[in-house]
């Protein structure tokens, strides 16, 4: 085994982008369970947005338009969940996973025609003398721009639920949406809104999947990068920061066992591409453990349906 070879500043430079995708749809799914909400179909909006902004890039010849189109089909996606479960009162677990199902399918339907074919390609930013800074330029300021906007998403999103009156309102519905109902504030439409933006960040997600990550499109590509979020979110505590690392956690697994396959370890293949899922199952397992805390953080109406005449 030749560790030599592994760069240890291109390694946290690749930690980043193998985050993005998974940071993009925890923080999104973040949201939609502050607002009391259990969204399971984070898998199948991801992987609707990888197709979505994959057939349109290609189509139009603009990565941006790709990835606009990625949320917006993620969001719709998410939107059929919302009407479900908040307008007509379905269960929020069981059509939570049938919206994973029916994105799978749907994504391998419509990318058919895709498969085989290369996206154009998305540039990275131009940060002038930054990217030149050694070490910190080619870990920093050597990135696309959804990096940065991922980045923006948790300060944005850490900010709006502490600071603002729209994330005051939005806790207040996820803590206890009878109360919020009661003062006159619309529960229904305030949740449709989270779930519209979570599945918004998912889609946006999945297309850095097949635009950047893995420029090309892929049955199934998305692997279970959608249960992770989910995952992360509730190692996370229901906090923003926290789920800054814990993506980046995962992302540092998966990257590093990338490498330690390159620099030939004397580990089987298989038990390497499956360590990123082990540890993070390891550490829910860790988290669980104090069940009272994790209780507490947890959001008081989380899962609970909500009828305006109850």
């Amino acid at each position: 085994m030749d560790l030599s070879a592994i760069d240890p500043v291109v390694l946290i430079a690749s930690l980043m982008v193998a985050a993005t995708p998974i940071l993009l749809a925890a923080i999104g799914e973040l949201v939609v369970e502050k607002s009391g909400v259990l969204n399971l179909g984070v898998e199948g909006m991801m992987i609707t947005g990888a197709i979505c902004g994959f057939a349109i890039a290609v189509e139009t010849g603009s990565p941006t338009f790709g990835f606009l189109a990625a949320m917006v089909g993620g969001a719709a996606l998410s939107l059929i969940f919302g009407v479900l479960t908040q307008v007509l009162m379905s269960n929020q677990v069981a059509t939570g996973l049938a919206l994973t199902l029916f994105g799978l399918g749907l994504s391998a339907l419509i990318g058919q025609g895709y498969v085989g074919l290369k996206p154009p390609a998305t540039g990275q930013l131009d940060l002038g003398p930054l990217s030149d800074i050694p070490v910190l330029g080619r870990i920093l300021f050597s990135h696309d721009l959804v990096v940065y906007v991922s980045l923006a998403l948790i300060v944005g999103v850490w900010a709006g639920l502490k600071y603002t009156r729209a994330g005051l309102i939005l806790r207040a519905v996820g803590e206890n949406h009878e109360a919020a109902h009661a003062l006159g504030y619309k529960v229904v439409r305030i949740r449709l809104m989270a779930i519209a933006f979570g599945g918004a960040c998912a889609g946006l997600g999945g297309a850095y999947l097949s635009l950047i990550r893995v420029p090309q499109w892929t049955e199934g590509m998305t692997a279970g990068a959608g249960w992770i979020a989910l995952a992360i979110v509730v190692f996370a505590s229901w906090k923003p920061v926290r789920v800054l690392l814990g993506a980046y956690l995962f992302g540092g697994v998966t990257v590093l066992q990338l490498n330690l396959q390159a620099a030939g370890l004397a580990v089987p293949v298989e038990v390497l591409s499956m360590s990123p899922y082990l540890i993070t199952i390891l550490v829910l397992v860790i988290m669980s453990a104090d069940r009272g805390r994790a209780a507490l953080s947890a959001p008081a109406s989380l899962g609970k349906s909500f009828h305006a005449s109850s």
